[in-house]
C-alpha cells in the first residue's frame, strides 16, 4: 500500500468574476455512487444556476470523470480535473456552480475561473495525506494505560477506541513502517507482559 492525498472534509468557497458568481464545493468520496450523490446534491441546492460543473478522481480503479455542464468544451470540467490531478489528490469530487452575470468571460477567462474555483474548494476541504497503517489491539492493566497511550502517540499512532472493563483494551492505528517498532517498545516497557495484536490494516491521516 502507498500513501495518497485526499481532502479531510467537505468545504466550499466562492468569488465573483465579471458579475458571474462561482462557488466551488468539495467532498471526500470513495465510489462513483458517492461522487454522483454529491453532484446531485449540489445540483438540487443550486437548481437555478446556469452551470454545475464537476470533476472527480477515485483511487479504486483510477477513475477520472468530468462534465462541462453546458460550458464550451474544454473550458470548465477539464480545468477542474486538471487542478485535482496537479494537486495529487484522489477520492475527491469537486462541483463548481456558476451563476451567469451577463458578461462573457471568453475561453481563457472560463478556464481561469473554473481552475480557481477548484483550488479554493480544495483549500476549504483541507488536503491531507493518508498513510498505510496497521490496526493493533493491546490489553493492559489500567495502571499501564497512561504509559501505553504515550507510547502510541510517540510513534505517530491514532487511538481508535478504549474499552475499560476488567482489563483495559486499547485499539489503535500505527504507521505500517512503525508496526514492529511500537510492538517491541510496548513489550519492553511492560516488562514482557503486553504484546499488541494486529487485527487489520488500512489508511489513516497520521500524526507524523
Amino acid at each position: 500500500m502507498n500513501s495518497y492525498k485526499t481532502v479531510k472534509n467537505r468545504g466550499f468557497d466562492e468569488f465573483t468574476e465579471k458579475r458571474s458568481r462561482f462557488i466551488g464545493y468539495v467532498s471526500p468520496v470513495k465510489t462513483a455512487q458517492e461522487a454522483n450523490g454529491f453532484i446531485n446534491e449540489i445540483r438540487q441546492k443550486h437548481w437555478d444556476a446556469k452551470h454545475n460543473v464537476y470533476a472527480y478522481i477515485l483511487k479504486d480503479g483510477n477513475i477520472k470523470k468530468f462534465s462541462d455542464d453546458g460550458e464550451p468544451q474544454g473550458t470548465a470540467g477539464m480545468p477542474v480535473l486538471d487542478v485535482l490531478e496537479k494537486s495529487g489528490v484522489t477520492d475527491v469530487c469537486v462541483v463548481v456552480t456558476r451563476y451567469f452575470g451577463g458578461v462573457l468571460l471568453g475561453g481563457g477567462g472560463l478556464v481561469r475561473a473554473y481552475s480557481n474555483s477548484a483550488k479554493i474548494a480544495l483549500e476549504a476541504g483541507k488536503i491531507i495525506t493518508m498513510r498505510p497503517c496497521a490496526e493493533l489491539k493491546a490489553v493492559c492493566d489500567y495502571s499501564f494505560y497512561g504509559k501505553l497511550n504515550s507510547l502510541i502517540e510517540n510513534f505517530g499512532g491514532v487511538i481508535r477506541h478504549t474499552d475499560f472493563s476488567e482489563k483495559t483494551t486499547v485499539s489503535f492505528g500505527i504507521p505500517s513502517e512503525k508496526e514492529e517498532s511500537v510492538k517491541e517498545k510496548i513489550f519492553e516497557a511492560s516488562n514482557g507482559r503486553i504484546m499488541p495484536e494486529k487485527v487489520g490494516e488500512g489508511f489513516e491521516e497520521m500524526n507524523l
